[in-house]
């Protein structure tokens, strides 16, 4: 069984897909930019204050899909300049706290509408 995510407490998916799935005891859940949701601009230029939103966007998805950050296993993280590694990683750290994931980070060449961040995650259910 496969049951679609959706909450308004995170920015709506920007294409054809869902903000996440859930099934078979796991939530995967699509990378999310730094969009505020209810402004639906980004939160600022700064890639800490980006990552702060990136991650409470996920935790709202996460919430939605009756899961938290605690249960996650595995995130990507997508930086757009790999020289923002240090400032992303000291938030991340803050919300991952002692449950540390398994990550791959990655630069790439470009993100949607220019962000500095975008991070997915899959997690327990």
């Amino acid at each position: 069984m496969r049951e679609i995510i959706s909450t308004d407490k995170a920015p709506g998916a920007i294409g054809p897909y869902s903000q996440a799935i859930k099934t078979g005891g796991m939530v995967y859940c699509s990378g999310q930019i730094p969009i505020d949701p209810v402004t639906g601009e980004f939160v600022s230029n700064d890639v800490t204050e980006q990552t702060d939103q990136v991650l409470k966007n996920l935790s709202a998805v996460l919430e939605a899909a009756g899961t938290s950050l605690g249960n996650v296993v595995k995130t990507t993280v997508f930086l757009a300049d790999m020289s923002d590694f240090a400032a992303m990683n000291e938030v991340y750290a803050r919300y991952f706290g002692e449950n540390k994931p398994a990550r791959a980070t990655v630069q790439a060449a470009r993100l949607p509408r220019e962000a500095k961040v975008e991070i997915d995650c899959i997690a327990v259910a």
